[in-house]
């Protein structure tokens, strides 16, 4: 925790060892450090307890963290880290993911648009959020449209806005995302998928700075940063003639590259720990995972990156048999080991 020379700190957590807090006189000292330094909660850290368990305390504002140990520090200190910051951050340990999220965060500092490109399930939206969080632009909206869910007819609507009236069902007037996120950023998610009518009109608006309802007649000025993703080869695209090339270089202004799990194994553990977060109920329901099956997780090459992660790390929450994640209730996909195996036996095959 930081503060500054008059005692104001830059988070609200405040972090104990269980001998401090010991020192402190027990809750009611620590009550009044923490009041002393404005945090608004608490954790006490045991780090060499016999075993591991979570308790809260004055409506969840105190964590007591008990953590066995045998446990690795790096694994104790990324538990404690993904604690307290809860889920839907950058959680990384390898250094290629450490060089990417500093170049990203240079990069945010701007307001340059951004294309990131990479394997579906590699976290594409989860840079785009962590870039505009780092941005001058983190207190406007953020926003985020899967160009590849929604029907073409449908996607114009809610991009652009339409005026009440401009189509059958259209009751009311409607800003679109574009207009929503002005003074903010725009995530168009799987861009590759939009069809070339409508790239032609973002293109227009990304030049000019303008948006058209639909049915509307009047430009709208707009102030929005833009970032694009897709898990496609955009030159290949461009060269079929599936995606404009104006377009892509509007847009790829500078471009970020995501990478597979298979390709950052270290990072592994820490996305798994921020999983477990996302998928508990109550803090103190939070397991750890075993040295074991920490193991299993690293080991398996996630061709479904994180998405299949996810999967495996919800199933194990199902099955586990206490507060700690074993190696007996990983379960991986049997297709997805197959499908590993015959990758593996195809490039033998061919040297």
């Amino acid at each position: 925790m930081g503060c500054d020379h008059e005692g104001k700190c830059s988070t609200d957590f405040l972090i104990l060892s269980a001998q401090r807090a010991a020192e402190l006189g027990g809750q009611s000292g620590v009550i009044e450090l923490a009041k002393s330094v404005g945090a608004k909660s608490v954790l006490i850290a045991d780090t060499r307890a016999a075993a591991y368990g979570i308790t809260t305390s004055l409506g969840g504002r105190i964590v007591n963290l008990s953590l066995p140990k045998d446990m690795a520090r790096d694994d104790a200190r990324q538990f404690i880290v993904t604690l307290l910051h809860g889920t839907g951050r950058a959680l990384v340990r390898s250094d290629g993911s450490r060089r990417l999220y500093d170049l990203a965060r240079r990069v945010a500092k701007s307001d340059v648009s951004v294309f990131i490109n990479g394997p579906s399930g590699s976290g594409k939206e989860v840079m785009a959020r962590f870039m505009h969080l780092q941005s001058a632009r983190k207190d406007k909206e953020f926003i985020a449209i899967n160009c590849a869910a929604i029907p073409d007819n449908m996607l114009e609507a809610m991009m652009f806005g339409h005026e009440k009236g401009a189509f059958t069902g259209a009751s009311t007037s409607n800003v679109g995302v574009i207009r929503a996120a002005d003074g903010g950023t725009l995530l168009l998610d799987e861009i590759s998928e939009m069809s070339l009518q409508l790239q032609a009109k973002l293109l227009r608006a990304i030049q000019e700075l303008t948006v058209t309802p639909v049915g509307g007649t009047k430009a709208i000025k707009v102030d929005v940063r833009i970032f694009a993703t897709t898990n496609r080869n955009m030159s290949d695209e461009c060269r079929m003639g599936r995606f404009r090339e104006d377009l892509f270089y509007r847009l790829n202004v500078f471009p970020i590259q995501t990478q597979s799990l298979r390709e950052r194994p270290e990072d592994i553990g820490a996305i798994a720990y921020e999983l477990v977060m996302r998928h508990v109920k109550d803090v103190t329901q939070a397991p750890l995972l075993s040295p074991d099956a920490l193991d299993l997780l690293t080991a398996h090459h996630w061709p479904g990156n994180v998405r299949e992660l996810e999967n495996v790390i919800q199933r194990a929450l199902v099955l586990k048999d206490g507060p700690v994640i074993t190696a007996d209730a990983i379960m991986i996909d049997q297709s997805s080991i197959m499908d590993i195996q015959s990758q593996t036996a195809t490039a033998q095959a061919v040297n």
